[in-house]
Formats: C-alpha cells, sequence, structure tokens
C-alpha cells in the first residue's frame, strides 16, 4: 500500500483524505485539532503526533493549509517537517498563496534536497471529495510525473503549468473571475426576485441564456434557499482576493472589480459571514439593497 502524508484537515484536506484512502493509500494525517484526526482515522487514515511525525512515516506529503505563514511553520518551525530524522522526497501543496512566496518555499526546501509541487486547487471542497477539482500545479517537471498516483487518486485532473509559482499565478486569475461571477450572480438574483421573478425560475432561465456560468450550479440553490453550508469559506476567498490585487500591484496593474469585491467582503465579515460558504456574499448584497431600499 502506498503511503502519503497529509498535514491539515479542514474541509478539503479531508476530501484530499477521502479520495486518497479510497484508492488505496495509506494516510497518514496530522492537524492541530483532535478532532479533526479522529475524523481521519474515521475515514481509514492514521493519525500523526506533529508534522515531523509524518515526514518520518510518508516518503511524499500532501499540504492543505490556510496561509503561507502556516505553512513556513509547518515546514520549518519546531517539530516541522524540516526537524524529522527522515525527511519526505516531496512536498505538495495545495494551499493558495502568492507566487513569489512559492518560489520562496521551493527554493528553501531544495536546498534542504525536497522537492517542492506546488497544487493549488480550482474548485469546492465538495469538488475535491468527488474528484472533480483541478489541480494547478508548478514545480520540477520530473517530481510532478513521479506523483502522477497521487493525482491519479484525487481525480486526474492535474495541469501541470511550469516552473514554480505558475500554479498560484493560475489560481489567482482563476479565483478572481469566479469570486466576481459570485458577486454578480448573487446581485442578479436579488433584483430578479425584487421584480418579481421566483429564484429557483431564474437559475434556470440562466442556464438558457448566455449568461449561464457553472456558478450557477454550484453556487445558485445555496443563494436562494439560503444554505451557507460551508464548502469554501468566504473569508478564506477575501484572503485570496488581497493576494491578487497585491500581485496586480506588483505587475504594475490595478483591479477595479477586484478592489470593490474586497470591500464588499470586508463588510461580510465584518457581519459576521466570515466562517459561512462563499455563496453567502449574496447575504451582504441583500442588505446593501435593503438599505437603498429603506
Amino acid at each position: 500500500m502506498p503511503i502519503v502524508g497529509l498535514i491539515g484537515i479542514g474541509l478539503v484536506g479531508t476530501g484530499l483524505a477521502e479520495m486518497l484512502v479510497k484508492s488505496g493509500f495509506e494516510v497518514i494525517g496530522y492537524d492541530i485539532v483532535p478532532e479533526k484526526i479522529a475524523s481521519l482515522e474515521r475515514l481509514g487514515g492514521k493519525a500523526a503526533t506533529s508534522p515531523a511525525d509524518v515526514a518520518a512515516r510518508a516518503p511524499r506529503v500532501v499540504l492543505s493549509l490556510m496561509t503561507s505563514a502556516i505553512i513556513r511553520e509547518v515546514l520549518f518551525g519546531k517539530d516541522g517537517i524540516l526537524s524529522a530524522p527522515r525527511r519526505p522526497e516531496i512536498i505538495i501543496d495545495t494551499s493558495t498563496g502568492s507566487p513569489e512566496e512559492a518560489a520562496s518555499i521551493s527554493v528553501d526546501l531544495g536546498k534542504e534536497g525536497i522537492e517542492y509541487l506546488e497544487a493549488p486547487i480550482s474548485g469546492t471542497s465538495k469538488q475535491v471529495s468527488s474528484g472533480e477539482a483541478v489541480y494547478l500545479v508548478g514545480g520540477s517537471r520530473a517530481a510532478f510525473d513521479s506523483c502522477e498516483d497521487i493525482f491519479q487518486a484525487l481525480g486526474n485532473k492535474a495541469i501541470y503549468l511550469g516552473g514554480t509559482g505558475y500554479g498560484a499565478r493560475a489560481k489567482l486569475a482563476i479565483n478572481l473571475v469566479l469570486g466576481l461571477n459570485r458577486a454578480a450572480l448573487a446581485e442578479g438574483i436579488v433584483f430578479a426576485e425584487a421584480l418579481g421573478i421566483d429564484g429557483n425560475a431564474f437559475l434556470d432561465l440562466l442556464r438558457l441564456t448566455p449568461a449561464y456560468s457553472r456558478v450557477v450550479d454550484l453556487k445558485g440553490s445555496k443563494m436562494v434557499q439560503g444554505d451557507f453550508t460551508t464548502e469554501g469559506k468566504l473569508a478564506q476567498h477575501r484572503k485570496d482576493v488581497g493576494l491578487m490585487i497585491r500581485a496586480a500591484e506588483r505587475a504594475g496593474k490595478i483591479l477595479p472589480l477586484s478592489d470593490f469585491h474586497a470591500r464588499l467582503l470586508d463588510k461580510a465579515i465584518a457581519n459576521g459571514d466570515g466562517d459561512l460558504d462563499n455563496s453567502a456574499i449574496i447575504k451582504e448584497i441583500r442588505r446593501r439593497s435593503e438599505k437603498k431600499g429603506s
């Protein structure tokens, strides 16, 4: 049975674990939250006591973490991967970060003889669990080829984009369009309902017109029904929008729609929606619409 490590067992990490266990991998996982480690064991995985413990037991380790600071702590901090007596050969990082940080981590790990593949995910945690998510991979081609079995287990939707940093660049550009699509859909639903059109009927209409996008299917019903069970946190997308804006500034560009989107998300978070599904952007659209109408 091939062995793979997993650090970070949140919504996405759980989906990764499900797919890997289902495909016959022995998954050795760690999270700072004991309940998440217990959920991994219920899926058929094995518990580790620290990132170093994962590293000592698995030749390849997958990361599913929130921020670059957490990634660096897991890699280089106390009880981190580099403190292990035996280190993995390859790190596959599915987290979303900046291209510059990905390149920096790759260099630092390379000095220690460890290959680094950035593989940010395009898709929700639900799509990860069903094998529909797309993995945007940057790094060494040889390392990518040697992890073909892992990416096949995760749905065989990994795209090799070139050197380190290109996965993060692609993810940010994709997420820019995706996030604005969600916001536009939310405003369209609120507008249609204000005109007396049933929300579900409006979604059906969108599917027949050029205004259709996959966001209609992924998030439309959640918006209409007010079901904000989390598949991807609204606050997590706000972090990504910040990365987009900073990347654009470094390239000498501005993103006017994303600037406004960031302010919209900030207000939603201030109103307590940060831990809800990112479809909850419609709640902020509704609040603003109601204020205008009052």
